[in-house]
């Protein structure tokens, strides 16, 4: 058996970082490429539509502020970026930042943070660093991601139950909470209603009418009703008096040194989370699409998507999850989706700005109260709970500090544990050995190789070996090469026999390997793997029928072929 390797002839320079959005050009776009795109770039403007306004309000900025930050920043992350089918805007992760960031130092302190840190993200991949992305622990980004869905639920408890309160509201979870409490006898049972008419509205859809923009009819919705009925509510028009009609001049905030090495450390923190963000963003795209982003010119777009909101008065940039899986649910070709997202947003606030003005607060905090409950990954977070101690101990502590200290200090100490259980782990282990870098290079579109694995002795069989420790390091690279499945092939044979261990990282990985087999129709062995490695791969709802388990690969292709007999 001959092994695949991942080297390459060296790419020149300014092909890693070629938008994607000239390759597609290249390739050839038509009239149907663009209506497919349209279709897909209204409906991703319909979904960001109120998750933006809502994102900022909550993060102490203004609900236009959202909307300059989605068409400055989004238009910009589609026409520059690593990927066909990224979706730029305000995400809910920078929430609890953001809005620690404008109580410290004011808007013009934010919209300086934000021009830093997109230089940082610019820099970070300029120096081809973003690939290293790929390290953050699967349990660190479940921990960090449900705690921070956590303090957007947090933020929102004032404006859905229609709060006075007696004090400024503290940022800090332990302070916020009984400064709450103390305010529970002022709820108004007409906020309340709104919320909770925008959560079943919005639930409701998606049961009854999936592909209907439930969040933005449950916000027009119960607007025209508490227009209709003059309800006694907050409103975007009573607090912020409007959206203003068309965009900002671009202005340059104050810069001093003093200020500048004040703001630093949330530039940093902006730039961490939104690299892991939007690189998290293109993996989900790449896995639904089979396409491959390349993460540094991904990272460079976003560097230049922040920059470009700042000077125009947004907030932070980065690839958000839930509008790219809609972008590609609906259809799009290109990165140009992406652009004529940012194309109808811009066109809302030039025709309908005013009609913002009747939005309830209420509404938009029902908006943030289910995209903080989509945020949780219920189910991993279980599992890894069940998985292992080490895991539980990081996901865990993560979850903690997020919540109640902040997310950078959450991220490096998560990063740091899980650090430490590798360590334990391959101190445990011999003659580790790997057949492919633990971290692969962007390449060019030009120079990807064929999308063939090992060949077996039967050509409609593909059989891969690994070989070493299967850890969160070598799932990138080892997932990279076994999502190659090509639609010729009825079996695909992936041998652990040398295979100490694997972690939940790598778990996940054969699991999202499995789900892509079985939607191709292509069947799936795992050979060679030990009690332990089954163990954690059942956890994971790795069982039969979805995968089949063999002792040796011979034993894998004579069952296959045998199958193959009995219902032929």
């Amino acid at each position: 058996m001959t092994r695949q390797t991942t080297t390459q002839p060296p790419v020149p320079f300014a092909e890693l970082f070629l938008p994607k959005l000239v390759t597609v050009l290249r390739e050839g776009y038509g009239m149907r490429d663009l209506r497919a795109d349209a279709l897909a770039g209204l409906t991703v403007a319909i979904v960001a539509l109120p998750l933006s306004m809502a994102i900022a309000i909550a993060s102490g900025a203004t609900p236009a502020q959202g909307l300059y930050t989605a068409i400055i920043g989004g238009f910009l992350v589609s026409a520059l970026g690593g990927s066909r089918f990224q979706i730029g805007g305000p995400a809910g992760a920078f929430i609890a930042l953001v809005a620690s960031t404008v109580q410290m130092h004011g808007m013009d302190g934010l919209f300086l943070a934000t021009i830093l840190s997109g230089l940082i993200l610019a820099a970070i991949g300029f120096l081809q660093l973003g690939t290293y992305i790929k390290f953050i622990p699967y349990p660190v980004t479940v921990g960090f991601t449900a705690g921070i869905a956590v303090i957007i639920f947090a933020s929102q408890i004032k404006e859905f139950l229609g709060l006075t309160l007696s004090v400024p509201e503290p940022g800090p979870l332990a302070e916020k909470l009984p400064v709450l409490w103390d305010a529970l006898p002022t709820a108004n049972a007409v906020t309340i209603a709104l919320a909770g008419a925008t959560i079943l509205l919005i639930n409701g859809l998606k049961k009854l009418r999936p592909g209907w923009p439930g969040m933005l009819i449950a916000v027009a919705l119960t607007s025209v009703v508490a227009m209709v009925l003059g309800l006694d509510t907050a409103t975007i028009g009573s607090k912020f008096g409007g959206i203003p009609s068309g965009l900002p001049q671009p202005h340059l905030p104050e810069i001093t040194l003093a200020k500048l090495q004040a703001v630093l450390p949330s530039a940093i923190a902006f730039a961490l989370l939104g690299s892991i963000e939007s690189l998290l963003s293109a993996v989900v795209a790449d896995g639904m699409t089979g396409r491959r982003h390349r993460s540094n010119c991904e990272l460079v777009a976003q560097g230049v998507g922040n920059v470009a909101s700042g000077l125009f008065g947004g907030i932070c940039v980065t690839g958000t999850i839930a509008r790219t899986a809609t972008n590609v649910r609906a259809g799009a070709r290109s990165p140009i989706a992406g652009m004529l997202h940012a194309v109808f947003l811009l066109l809302f606030i030039l025709v309908a700005a005013p009609l913002a003005s009747y939005i309830p607060l209420a509404s938009l905090a029902g908006v943030l109260a289910i995209v903080a409950w989509n945020m949780v990954e219920k189910h991993a977070f279980a599992t890894l709970l069940r998985a292992s101690r080490g895991d539980a101990a990081v996901l865990l502590i993560t979850f903690g500090l997020t919540i109640f200290r902040d997310l950078t200090e959450a991220i490096v100490v998560g990063f740091a544990l899980g650090s430490v259980l590798f360590i334990h782990r391959m101190s445990n282990t011999t003659a580790v050995e790997t057949h492919a870098p633990f971290v692969g290079q962007d390449q060019s579109d030009a120079t990807l190789p064929a999308l063939e694995g090992p060949a077996a002795s039967d050509r409609g069989v593909v059989v891969y070996r690994i070989s070493g420790a299967f850890f969160f390091g070598a799932a990138a690279s080892i997932g990279s090469v076994l999502d190659r499945i090509a639609d010729t092939h009825r079996a695909l044979i992936v041998d652990f026999g040398a295979v100490p261990f694997l972690d939940s990282t790598a778990a996940h990985t054969i699991e999202g390997l499995a789900h892509k087999a079985a939607r191709r129709g292509v069947q799936l062995y795992l050979t060679g793997t030990t009690h332990q490695i089954r163990e954690d791969l059942f956890l994971h709802g790795l069982k039969p029928p979805m995968v089949h388990y063999a002792n040796r690969i011979e034993d894998a292709v004579r069952k296959l072929h045998l199958d193959e007999r009995g219902t032929g």
